[in-house]
């Protein structure tokens, strides 16, 4: 767990650094709204591009497990729990579209 609370400061250190460093001024409003808009539109396009691999695998994965449970209530359990995770994980990315969306008109006007 605490691997992968260093990563997720890794990453969010990186986007940082790619946003402010590459601009000139950190007073070129105009600039660093442009280069905040086009990270979120690359972060939202790798996102949807891992995503859907990643619920069909978790899918198929709580499939499997409920198929070979043999029985046992408790993995067929975890197995359909498995599944609507999976599908709700991924409708929520789906609908950042929506977000992102929002966040570009905010930081337009």
């Amino acid at each position: 767990m605490n691997n992968i609370k260093k990563l997720y400061k890794f990453i969010l250190l990186l986007f940082i650094l790619y946003i402010t460093i590459p601009s000139y001024s950190l007073c070129a409003y105009p600039e660093l709204v442009n280069r905040l808009t086009d990270a979120f539109i690359k972060i939202n396009n790798y996102i949807k591009a891992l995503g859907g691999p990643a619920a069909a695998t978790a899918i198929g994965t709580g499939l499997f497990i409920k198929k070979f449970s043999f029985g046992d209530e408790e993995r067929i359990r975890i197995g359909k729990k498995l599944i609507k995770t999976a599908i709700f994980s991924y409708s929520f990315l789906l609908c950042t579209d929506l977000v992102i969306s929002t966040i570009r008109v905010i930081l337009s006007s």
